[in-house]
């Protein structure tokens, strides 16, 4: 039975410092969730409470509605039915690919256990080095064994630590498609922690988002780029820049590049400033607009440009363009706002520092 995850309140810390706090997210059985943030938010040490190497100081941990930590309180991790994979492989040295991916069938007739490694080797694509030992392999294939390994037994819950940062791009990408097919096929529950925001879009349903060990907002990889709740969602989630604007009366909002409806947060009061984010798309390259904006750098990506754009202000934004548009640096270009989500927050700083005297309507 795939597991439910609850976390409540939870309270980490070592000695004084504190690296998780009052943390509280659900996970549903069969649902992939994934926790993305920084390198030392406390995504890792998250993962390790909940398979049961580490002592929580507050909260509580349930699976499966089963109360597995709290002060006082810790099941063994052999106890909680939970796979794991490291990020730095753990394992046997002395036990071939095949049995170290063998490993933890012990329950099963030595046919299924031979048929389940044959299996799992295929998926992360090993296959032709089952009787190898791991010191033979590379460093992402090592890592390939680890996963193999973890889902071999079909935990009720499995556990991914950086599971893809040893390999390269174009592999990271398809094992972490056909991990997910193979969780979905299985009906297994899965928590992911990275620093990679394409692994967490590539594999889970669900995603948090983590700042010095809280969850800043746990939701859909669309709502994370499109909605985000926070500056820092904001800021880590995708590309993108902040717009100086100003609050006006009836959801309006002024900026140097047009009047827009918006929403704000309500303690932004009319007349106030706000940061408006502006997403790479949200930009579209226009020649007939009469807005105008500087090239100052492009980065060429096949099908489009990443072009930074420098506006009247000085304020420098970022518009993807088609490549068969490819402009010079220090070409000026007409560009328009074309945002389906307006997501503004209270201005860092309170000086509305660009031009805005004469708006036009978008």
């Amino acid at each position: 039975m795939a597991a439910s995850v609850r976390v409540r309140s939870l309270e980490h810390a070592y000695g004084a410092h504190k690296v998780v706090r009052g943390m509280d997210f659900t996970l549903d059985p069969g649902r992939i969730g994934c926790l993305l943030g920084p390198s030392g938010c406390g995504k890792t040490t998250v993962l390790r409470c909940l398979a049961g190497f580490e002592p929580i100081q507050g909260g509580e941990i349930l699976l499966s509605d089963r109360l597995v930590s709290k002060p006082g309180l810790q099941v063994a991790p052999e106890r909680r039915g939970i796979g794991m994979v490291f990020q730095d492989y753990a394992l046997f040295p002395h036990l071939t690919v095949a049995k170290n991916v063998a490993f933890g069938l012990g329950r099963m007739t030595e046919d299924a256990a031979s048929e389940r490694t044959a299996t799992m080797l295929m998926l992360v694509g090993l296959s032709g080095v089952a009787d190898v030992y791991p010191h033979e392999l590379s460093g992402g294939q090592q890592q390939r064994v680890a996963l193999a390994r973890a889902l071999a037994p079909a935990p009720d819950l499995l556990l991914l630590d950086e599971p893809f940062s040893n390999l390269d791009v174009d592999l990271r990408e398809r094992i972490s498609l056909e991990v997910r097919d193979i969780l979905k096929t299985a009906g297994t529950t899965a928590l992911l922690v990275t620093h990679d925001q394409h692994e967490a879009f590539a594999i889970a349903d669900e995603i948090g988002v983590m700042k010095d060990g809280v969850i800043e907002q746990w939701d859909s990889a669309y709502n994370l780029y499109h909605r985000p709740r926070t500056r820092f969602v904001a800021d880590f989630v995708g590309q993108g820049v902040f717009l100086r604007g100003v609050a006006e009366n009836e959801g309006r909002m002024r900026t140097e590049l047009g009047d827009l409806d918006g929403d704000w947060p309500q303690q932004v009061s009319p007349g106030a400033a706000v940061d408006l984010l502006l997403r790479p798309d949200d930009i579209l390259h226009d020649d007939a607009s009469p807005w105008q904006a500087e090239v100052t750098a492009k980065a060429f990506r096949g099908a489009e440009f990443l072009y930074t754009l420098k506006l009247a202000s000085g304020t420098r934004v970022l518009s993807l363009v088609p490549s068969h548009h490819n402009h010079a640096i220090g070409e000026f270009i007409g560009i328009r706002l074309a945002i389906d989500h307006v997501v503004a927050f209270p201005a860092e700083s309170a000086r509305a520092d660009v031009d805005l005297k004469q708006p036009h309507t978008l």
